[in-house]
């Protein structure tokens, strides 16, 4: 798995884009890494799109409850998009839904 990284407005917005499966191992190092890359270059709006991510098991979600530690420590807000049903589904039985910012659209992510 690859996650991709974009910018916008001089780092002022993030997009993180994991592809596949968040289960643990390179790819959750991976996306945790890039995004304490991003904090430490000073960003602190960053949307997590979720779209190609098709499976997510607890590791997953441990990892992306590790970025929103580290963006609501650092005064940061972040946002998730693009989450497809089974994604959405695991945010709704962890109630993680009422944690996390969850929107349809990366366009509607990408308003802070």
């Amino acid at each position: 798995m690859a996650t991709k990284v974009s910018t916008f407005n001089n780092l002022e917005i993030a997009v993180l884009e994991p592809r596949g499966s968040l289960i643990g191992g390179e790819e959750t190092d991976e996306l945790k890494k890039k995004a304490n890359d991003l904090l430490e270059q000073g960003n602190r709006k960053l949307v997590l799109d979720l779209g190609s991510v098709n499976y997510i098991n607890s590791t997953g979600i441990g990892a992306l409850v590790s970025v929103h530690t580290m963006y609501t420590k650092a005064s940061g807000k972040i946002k998730l998009c693009r989450a497809g049903k089974g994604v959405q589904n695991v945010f709704v039985i962890t109630r993680l839904a009422s944690v996390f910012d969850l929107v349809e659209t990366r366009e509607e992510a990408m308003k802070f």
